[in-house]
């Protein structure tokens, strides 16, 4: 299967690393597998050159065999892909980092969050950066290109694929290769069988409050276990728990999290979508829509908080957001022209937002009200001038 080589989109994290290394001394790009991680580090450090470890190589292991002695004496930009399977190397970048004229910066690149890098926030509090790495955004490969993304979802040799099945191939093997390689690596003790299985019935929930219960009876295990194993998959950056938002309100509130499969490719692919056609006529659409918008809004918008909020009698949000002192709410709706209704009323009187946004699948930003604007999916999503 030959793709573009996705260096020739590029990425806008790139500067915000470039950034980070100029004052931590040292940066972990986080992000699933196959995301671009990689290519992103080797436009700042060569493949070939000796500052270059990668954790999956065996020479760069053995290399890093007294990795005191093999990284001390190197200069300017050292990088150590697939991080996460040396979390011992941590003290030791302490240790070199908080020498006297450190000459080095260490860029550290690693598949799971830092909390399954415990040694990374224990060894290195106050001297490392977190920058996270998700597949391409649709701010980079341009409005134009939207269906696609829609359809396949952000990870490089997903998008780029020659044809569409070519895509589904590159998604399918990337789902048994994580629950067969990846998940175990974390001490997963389901089986196989019942890893996909348990795949497919979190597809099923994708856009929707999460039943712990349920899952735990159809999979015959303690609910313990069920939340332990969606903790793992949100470390690895498979799904996403969008926790609830609940304040002293005369209302009931649901007090449970919403859950999404992050890459909407990945969620095509779990639920049997093929194509851009067999979407149009599935009846998942509108929850596939709605976790490709609220992706994309929460990385453009780099919110402190991201919350859902749903109450007993039907109100809801499907995105609430704290930015800075404001409060956001955000509704996602795949129509053609959005207008009010008896439920944004509720929602921007009861949380008291500053500003909801209606994002929809149209070309024309408009004020629906003083508070609440319809913004197309196309265009970054911004804030500024609200109402």
């Amino acid at each position: 299967m030959e793709v573009m080589p996705d260096s020739l989109i590029p990425r806008t994290a790139s500067k915000s690393v470039e950034r980070a290394l100029a004052r931590s001394p040292v940066v972990a790009i986080i992000g699933p597998r196959q995301c671009g991680k990689t290519t992103l580090a080797r436009q700042l450090v060569s493949t070939d050159s000796a500052n270059y470890f990668d954790l999956e190589d065996p020479v760069s292991l053995a290399r890093l065999d007294q990795p005191l002695t093999a990284l001390r004496e190197l200069a300017g930009i050292v990088i150590i892909d697939e991080v996460q399977h040396r979390p011992d190397l941590f003290p030791v970048l302490r240790v070199l980092v908080d020498r006297d004229h450190n000459p080095s910066r260490f860029l550290v690149l690693g598949s799971a969050g830092p909390s399954l890098l415990r040694q990374s926030s224990e060894s290195l509090a106050g001297r490392i950066e977190y920058i996270e790495l998700t597949g391409f955004q649709l701010s980079e490969v341009g409005a134009a290109r939207m269906p696609r993304l829609w359809t396949r979802g952000g990870f490089p040799r997903s998008f780029l694929a020659d044809t569409d099945a070519d895509s589904l191939a590159w998604r399918k093997a990337f789902i048994r290769a994580f629950v067969e390689r990846d998940m175990p690596q974390f001490s997963a003790q389901l089986g196989t069988p019942a890893l996909h299985r348990f795949l497919a019935m979190l597809a099923h929930y994708h856009g929707q409050i999460l039943n712990v219960a349920e899952l735990a009876t159809a999979l015959n295990v303690a609910q313990a276990t069920v939340r332990r194993y969606l903790e793992l998959l949100e470390q690895l950056f498979l799904i996403r728990q969008l926790p609830p938002w609940h304040e002293n309100l005369r209302k009931r509130q649901v007090k449970r999290p919403k859950i999404y499969i992050r890459d909407v490719g990945l969620y095509h692919h779990l639920i049997g979508v093929t194509t851009m056609d067999a979407l149009q006529v599935h009846p998942r659409i509108g929850a596939s829509w709605e976790g490709f918008v609220l992706e994309k809004v929460i990385a453009e918008a780099s919110p402190d908080h991201a919350y859902c909020w749903r109450t007993h009698n039907g109100a809801e949000l499907d995105l609430f957001l704290l930015i800075k002192d404001q409060r956001i709410g955000v509704e996602i709706k795949r129509v053609d022209a959005p207008r009010r209704t008896r439920s944004m009323t509720i929602v921007v009187n009861d949380l008291r937002l500053d500003a909801l946004y209606v994002v929809y699948p149209g070309e024309l930003r408009y004020d629906i009200d003083d508070t609440i604007s319809a913004m197309p999916a196309g265009v970054p999503f911004s804030i500024s001038g609200a109402g």
